[in-house]
């Protein structure tokens, strides 16, 4: 990257709010239905109809709006703005802004080990838009056609300050981000889904130059990485622009995944642009110290929290942790899992943590899924450390029933009486053929007895052979030196 310009960086995130309703009517938010199954004369603007605010919609944006330390403004009121596209119904989206719920908070990123805190300039409350569909299958239509069930869906648009350095910064806040509202449990935050969208604004300046260049925002990024994308790509489409003498246009820009390129749309709107004028069918909304104070006293833990438990509480390295606190699912799956582990192992949660990030999160990275996709329940992982700790299965073995746990999801104790996989820590039985193999490898035995002690690594791996993997190894290990050395 060009080190004669700094980049100026603002995201505007959408998280669709986690209600079981819309925003201002009864109607269903289920994702996957039929198109316009989840309508009614209100989200789609009929004639007549007044909304109704949903009352958990506004909780959950100022539980977020707490956790990212915004200062909660107890009277907030609704504007309509107005635009004119198919996907929006009324012609106007009901939205927020003179006085959001939510301003000046903060939340901390790390980028390559050091630490940086963006600013949330607002977090306001607004209806989701409808959504267009441009063609089906591979036939390319002439037309488009809308599907209105999105229409209403409460969301809410987180807007930063322009912190963000780099490409890198805008990931790390947008990773940081989305565990957060997670932790909260405010959204699902599915990508896929679009519940947890993205808009960029990004422009340049010379080093040294106080005042900010011409933004362009950016739209259309489907995933975290490719928000990254679009915005490596167009800084140095900016830069060279500017490096050939030529001026950057303020506009919006679409991302096209497929080209690895951003391409206008049209100009950017301002908000003068928009009309807003407050909804003359909404109250102002009006929040008192004990509604707030309600909500702050049931944030559940926050991921700077969980990690300081786990370290100072389990013992689980910085590294650890930072792996396990990074996904809510995955810290969940982890606690679950060592719950289940303390019911017949002690001090286990460095073993569990083990097999989550090493084996698991290795498979279900290979297979391209997520730790909610995983085919391992958190309780059969917890099963399988007591089964290693307790000296019924050997490391060796676990890493085979873990295989067979991940192909079908069963019980590891099932997969060891099945398949008899208990391991053999009956000391005659040890002994018996430690002593076959001393018998069997002269030349080994005659290395360890000569002072070369590594030898004994051979004879460790024979008895195990012999054993079929099943002879536990620290007994082994005894075993065979004792023998040695009488």
């Amino acid at each position: 990257m060009n080190n004669k310009y700094e980049v100026i960086i603002g995201l505007e995130v959408h998280s669709q709010i986690k209600t079981k309703t819309k925003i201002f009517c009864n109607c269903s938010t289920e994702f996957h239905c039929k198109p316009n199954t989840n309508i009614c004369p209100v989200c789609t603007g009929q004639p007549g109809v007044l909304p109704v605010l949903n009352k958990h919609a506004v909780e959950l944006i100022v539980r977020t709006g707490l956790a990212l330390n915004c200062t909660i403004n107890k009277k907030s009121v609704f504007a309509r703005k107005q635009y004119f596209y198919p996907d929006l119904p009324k012609n106007y989206q009901i939205s927020q802004y003179e006085l959001p719920f939510c301003e000046h908070g903060k939340i901390n990123i790390s980028v390559d080990g050091k630490t940086k805190s963006i600013g949330i300039t607002r977090i306001h409350l607004e209806e989701d838009a409808g959504k267009l569909i441009h063609d089906i299958g591979s036939r390319q239509l002439d037309y488009s056609l809308a599907d209105y069930n999105r229409t209403g869906v409460p969301l809410m648009e987180i807007v930063s300050e322009p912190d963000m350095r780099s490409p890198q910064e805008a990931a790390a806040y947008l990773e940081s981000l989305k565990n957060l509202i997670e932790y909260v449990e405010a959204s699902d935050c599915n990508m896929e889904e679009g519940k947890f969208r993205c808009d960029a604004n990004i422009s340049i300046r010379p080093f040294g130059q106080k005042e900010f260049g011409t933004k362009a925002e950016l739209k259309n990024m489907n995933s975290i990485s490719g928000v990254q994308e679009a915005l490596s790509y167009e800084v140095e489409r900016q830069i060279e622009i500017v490096e050939s003498g030529g001026r950057v246009i303020q506009e919006t820009r679409t991302w096209d995944p497929n080209e690895k390129v951003t391409k206008s749309m049209r100009s950017k709107e301002n908000a003068h642009d928009y009309r807003y004028f407050p909804d003359p069918d909404l109250v102002p909304v009006n929040l008192d110290d004990e509604f707030i104070d309600n909500i702050k006293k049931n944030i559940p833990e926050l991921p700077e929290a969980r990690k300081a438990r786990l370290i100072n509480d389990l013992g689980l390295s910085e590294y650890d942790t930072n792996i396990i606190i990074s996904d809510k699912a995955l810290a969940d799956y982890y606690e679950t899992a060592l719950n289940t582990a303390n019911k017949g192992a002690k001090d286990c949660a460095k073993t569990v943590a083990n097999w989550i990030i090493t084996e698991l999160l290795g498979k279900l990275n290979n297979s391209k899924l997520t730790i909610k996709e995983s085919p391992i329940s958190p309780e059969n992982i917890g099963k399988l450390v007591i089964l290693i700790s307790k000296g019924t299965i050997s490391g060796k073995i676990a890493k085979t029933i873990f295989e067979d746990m991940f192909k079908d999801n069963k019980d590891p104790e099932v997969i060891v009486k099945e398949k008899g996989l208990v391991q053999i820590s009956d000391a005659g039985e040890i002994v018996k053929v430690c002593q076959e193999a001393i018998d069997e490898n002269a030349k080994i035995v005659a290395d360890y007895k000569s002072g070369k002690k590594s030898a004994i690594g051979a004879l460790v791996g024979a008895v195990m052979k012999k054993s079929k993997g099943k002879a536990n190894p620290q007994m082994v290990n005894k075993t065979l030196t004792e023998l040695l050395n009488k």
